[in-house]
């Protein structure tokens, strides 16, 4: 007895004096638990505060198998499949999963149905179910703006978009509550409890006005429909300081069933999408001419219909005999050999220098997603060709946001506004933080922009390869683009970018609007493919925008043609 004794005693010793705080260790692993307690991410809404992306709290409902009697299992299954809408054969999978201790059977169900559910189940003497809070993010325009807000992930961070990109910021702080269980899972009364709490997310106000974004993606999605083309954008913009109205995408991007969707078409085209920009890069050679004094608007030129440049001779879109144009008619009749014409005159170098002015080479700085800067070759490494081709928009790439922004500095009186889209954010009280100016730079002098404006309002007329933007009432100026597209597929240039870009009113101006549509099928110049949508859109967004007519009409403007 005493030697039996003794070995208790011994081993007494070792459990409470010796491993005692081992085995207390142990044992609190075992009964305290950690909680994370999930931030609530914030709101991104309209400048209006139209919710476009919010989150709603939900619930997870869950099963621990081990817990459902055999018995019960297919009633059990039964009323789940009723209340949950999922088919009876999965859950019935879940409930039998053997040596499982937690199924998880939805997990963003309206709080009224998990409440529902439990009271079920407590009638009908259920054993195993649960259920937890969570938050789930919605997007109420479904695909409104869908690529340029992105998504979240199951796990609550912003996977693509504006999500990704102010993720941090809208994410906030997720919180920790420290309890002590039992074997069961239940509190213990009267134990420690320690709380972290949370720090909600912020919310992020864009410049977008949700109208005129719906009637952005209606156009260019029809457009694209309508000419089988495969995708294409549309891009808003206050001419004066840069903010966005309007950033559209056909295809656009169902948030709320954004897994159905090919990764291809998550991205935002208009800011992500390379193209050569055609006839639309003429402004910029123009600019450039105006600036340095080698040309006028009024300057008389003799036009061929094609030109050499080095071993190619290079045509205008159509045969023609020897026209007498003014430089404006070169510009409102979009001739590519008067342009090359009007680029001899001011050389490689200055040309390059303005492009970079007017932001080609680089990202335009509104910090989205997956922002590309396009592609702008040094001038000392242009070919023989490249020297003509650049004038005209091929030969360098841009996206539909840098191009949209070269027309809002001709817009602004030669001033660069670099493009906003989110106008602010609240702060850790709540309140909105308007966000800092955006950087302003003059690209040329008002007199060049303003004579560039009037050429361009000579191109939306009655001679100009964009009058079909024109509209009634309205003072337009725009540009049309048809550049031939490179295709990877066919290692070539197989297809055609068919753009229009414009402003109004031409004497004041308010909005710019880009219509960019890619590889269409059934017509491939921009003054019939892109025109249409520019002045759909634009004619909508001044209704919105209730910017009336200048009730002007144009100055005696430049003659397209002379007779000398």
């Amino acid at each position: 007895m005493t030697f039996v004794l003794s070995i208790f005693a011994g081993r007494l010793i070792q459990l409470q004096g010796l491993d005692s705080k081992v085995y207390a260790a142990e044992a609190a692993k075992q009964r305290v638990q950690g909680e994370k307690l999930t931030a609530r991410r914030g709101s991104i809404t309209d400048a209006a505060g139209h919710e476009l992306a919010l989150t709603r709290e939900a619930r997870e409902v869950y099963v621990d198998p081990s817990e459902v009697k055999p018995a019960m299992r297919d009633q059990m299954a039964t009323f789940l499949a009723t209340e949950l809408g999922q088919p009876k054969q999965d859950i019935a999978a879940k409930l039998a999963v053997p040596g499982s201790r937690y199924q998880k059977l939805a997990s963003a169900v309206e709080p009224s149905v998990a409440g529902r559910i439990m009271q079920g189940a407590s009638k009908l003497k259920f054993k195993g179910l649960g259920t937890r809070s969570r938050y789930v993010r919605d997007y109420p325009g479904g695909d409104l703006a869908g690529t340029l807000l992105g998504f979240v992930g199951d796990d609550g961070n912003g996977l693509s978009g504006l999500e990704s990109t102010y993720d941090t910021l809208l994410a906030g702080r997720d919180g920790e509550q420290i309890i002590e269980t039992g074997r069961a899972g239940q509190r213990i009364p009267m134990t420690r409890s320690t709380v972290k709490a949370p720090v909600e997310g912020r919310d992020v106000r864009l410049t977008i006005d949700r109208d005129i974004q719906w009637a952005a993606q209606k156009a260019i999605a029809e457009e694209v429909k309508a000419t089988g083309a495969r995708t294409g954008s549309v891009i808003v913009m206050d001419a004066r300081d840069g903010r966005v109205y309007a950033m559209a995408n056909a295809p656009e991007l169902d948030l709320n069933d954004w897994r159905r969707t090919s990764p291809e078409d998550w991205v935002n085209r208009a800011v992500t999408d390379v193209f050569e920009p055609g006839s639309t890069n003429k402004v910029i050679t123009a600019a450039a001419a105006l600036e340095s004094g080698a040309l006028r608007p009024d300057t008389a030129m003799r036009v061929p219909d094609n030109i050499r440049c080095a071993d190619q001779v290079l045509r205008d879109s159509h045969p023609h005999s020897v026209e007498r144009l003014t430089f404006s008619g070169v510009v409102a009749t979009s001739s590519n050999v008067g342009t090359i014409m009007a680029a001899q005159k001011i050389g490689d170098q200055r040309l390059y220098e303005m492009m970079r002015r007017f932001g080609f080479g680089a990202k335009p700085g509104s910090g989205l997603y997956r922002e590309e800067g396009g592609l702008l070759p040094d001038w000392r490494n242009w070919s023989g060709s490249q020297r003509c081709t650049i004038a005209y928009g091929q030969g360098v790439s841009v996206t539909a946001l840098q191009t949209a922004s070269v027309y809002q500095t001709i817009a602004n009186g030669g001033v660069r506004v670099t493009p906003t889209i989110v106008a602010g954010t609240t702060d850790e009280r709540g309140a909105f933080a308007p966000a800092a100016p955006a950087a302003r730079t003059r690209v040329i002098s008002e007199r060049a922009a303003r004579d560039v404006a009037g050429m361009l309002e000579a191109a939306v007329g009655a001679e100009g390869t964009g009058n079909l933007a024109a509209i009634d009432g309205y003072r337009v100026a725009g540009k049309t683009g048809t550049a031939m597209r490179y295709d990877a597929e066919c290692q070539g240039y197989c297809g055609y970018t068919s753009t229009f870009v414009g402003f109004a009113p031409a004497d004041a101006p308010r909005l710019v609007v880009l219509a960019v549509v890619q590889d269409p099928q059934k017509a491939h110049y921009g003054g019939e493919v892109a025109a249409p949508v520019f002045k759909k859109v634009m004619t909508f967004a001044l209704k919105s925008q209730k910017i009336p007519p200048t009730a002007t009409r144009p100055s005696a403007s430049v003659p397209i043609r002379t007779g000398r």
